[in-house]
C-alpha cells in the first residue's frame, strides 16, 4: 500500500500529462513559457482571485508575500508553531520575529481566540497554516485583523480545494500561498507553488520579486530573487488541473469513511461548521502513537507523522525564548498525531483494512 499512489495517477493521466511535456520540450521556453500565463489565468478563475502568481516553491511564495507587505528586520509576525518550519523560517529570512500562537487541538490549526493577546504594535502579518486540509478560522481571523489593520498571510500548502462558507481556500486574506510539491493535493514533479491576491499593486510587486525585482527586462525596481516556476512543472499542474475537483471529491468521501470506520477508538479530524477538508494528510491522534505506527508497518501500512517537534522545541529557535509548556495544545499534537494513507486512488477496501487494524491495535 502506497501512502500516496503518485504512480497510479499518473497512469490515469498519462496521457494528458505526455501530451503537455512534449509541448513544452517542442517550443523550448523553459523558464516563463505559455504554460505560466494560462496557469496563473486558470488557477485565478478556480481560486476566485483577480490574480495569481506561480513561484518556485511554497516556502519562496511565503518570502516573496511578506517581502511585497515590506516586512523586514524589526517587525514581527504571528504563526503556529505546529506545522512544517517554512512558516517560520520564512518569516526569519526577510529578518523578522516569529511569533507563536497554540492551536486549537481539534482542528491542529491556530486557536483565533489567543489571537489578539499576541498582538504588538511591531506585528506586521497574521499567517495561518490552513493544515491537514483544511482553513482555519478566518471568519475570526479576519475580523480581529481588520480590527487592527494588519494583512493575513493564509499558508494554504495543504488545503488548497477546500471551502469555509462557500469561498476557497487562498481566496479570503490579503495574501494566500500555496504549494505544488508532489505531495500536496495539487502536485507538480518537483518544487513549486503559487500566491493568490485582489491587490493590484500586491501582485505587481510580487511578480517583480518572483524575477529579480522587475516585471521588465533589465529594469528592476524591487530587490528580487530568482522565485520562477518551472514551464515543465507549470505543464504538469495544467494536466491535472481538469481532474482536481473529482479528486478532492474522493478525498472528501475517502475521509468521511476512515472517519466513520475508525469511529471512538482514536481522536479522528473535526471538520468546522462551514468548511470543507481535502485531507492533505489523514491524521487521527493517540496516545500511544509510535506502537500503532509500528502495528500497522508490519502490516505493510505506510504512516508518518506530521510533526514530531513543535517549532519552539526546534534548536534553531532557542533563541526565541519559549520553554516546553508554553504552547500545550501543539505540544500535545506533535506527540499524539499519525497520519494515515490518504490519496484520491485509494480503494475502498484499503481504507477498511487500514481501520481494522487500528481499532485491534487500540483496543486489544
Amino acid at each position: 500500500m502506497q501512502f500516496i499512489d503518485l504512480k497510479k495517477q499518473y497512469r490515469l493521466l498519462q496521457e494528458q500529462i505526455d501530451s503537455r511535456i512534449h509541448q513544452v520540450l517542442e517550443h523550448g521556453q523553459f523558464i516563463m513559457g505559455p504554460e505560466i500565463g494560462e496557469l496563473e489565468k486558470d488557477l485565478s478563475g478556480y481560486v476566485g482571485t483577480k490574480h495569481c502568481i506561480t513561484v518556485s516553491s511554497g516556502t519562496m511564495s511565503l518570502e516573496i508575500a511578506m517581502r511585497a507587505l515590506k516586512i523586514g528586520p524589526g517587525d514581527e509576525v504571528i504563526t503556529t508553531p505546529f506545522t512544517w518550519i517554512s512558516s517560520a523560517e520564512t518569516i526569519s529570512l526577510i529578518g523578522a520575529k516569529p511569533v507563536f500562537i497554540d492551536i486549537d487541538l481539534s482542528t491542529y490549526n491556530l486557536d483565533a481566540d489567543l489571537l489578539e493577546s499576541k498582538i504588538t504594535e511591531r506585528t506586521k502579518a497574521i499567517m495561518p497554516v490552513s493544515l491537514f486540509g483544511q482553513m482555519a478560522d478566518f471568519r475570526k481571523i479576519n475580523a480581529i485583523a481588520e480590527k487592527y489593520d494588519i494583512p493575513v498571510i493564509e499558508d494554504a500548502a495543504q488545503s488548497f480545494g477546500s471551502l469555509q462558507d462557500g469561498m476557497k481556500s487562498c481566496a479570503v486574506t490579503k495574501i494566500s500561498s500555496t504549494s505544488f510539491f508532489p505531495a500536496k493535493p495539487l502536485g507538480c514533479y518537483g518544487d513549486g507553488g503559487a500566491l493568490f491576491t485582489d491587490d493590484d499593486q500586491l501582485a505587481h510587486d510580487m511578480k517583480a520579486i518572483r524575477t529579480h525585482g522587475g516585471v521588465a527586462r533589465h529594469h528592476h525596481t524591487l530587490v528580487g530573487t530568482n522565485g520562477r516556476f518551472d514551464t515543465l512543472q507549470a505543464a504538469v499542474v495544467l494536466a491535472k488541473l481538469p481532474k482536481f475537483d473529482w479528486e478532492v471529491q474522493q478525498r472528501n468521501r475517502l475521509g468521511a469513511l476512515y472517519t466513520q470506520l475508525l469511529g471512538d477508538a482514536c481522536i479522528t479530524p473535526t471538520i468546522l461548521p462551514g468548511n470543507t477538508h481535502v485531507y492533505a494528510q489523514y491524521t487521527i491522534r493517540i496516545p500511544e502513537r509510535d506502537k500503532l505506527a509500528e502495528i500497522l508497518k508490519q502490516q505493510g501500512i505506510p504512516t508518518a507523522v506530521y510533526y514530531p517537534k513543535c517549532l519552539h522545541e526546534q534548536p534553531v529557535y532557542a533563541p526565541l525564548g519559549y520553554r516546553h509548556g508554553d504552547f500545550p495544545a501543539s505540544e500535545k499534537a506533535s506527540r499524539e498525531v499519525l497520519s494515515l494513507p490518504m490519496h484520491p486512488y485509494l480503494e475502498e477496501n484499503d481504507i477498511h483494512r487500514v481501520a481494522s487494524i487500528c481499532i485491534n491495535a487500540i483496543q486489544g
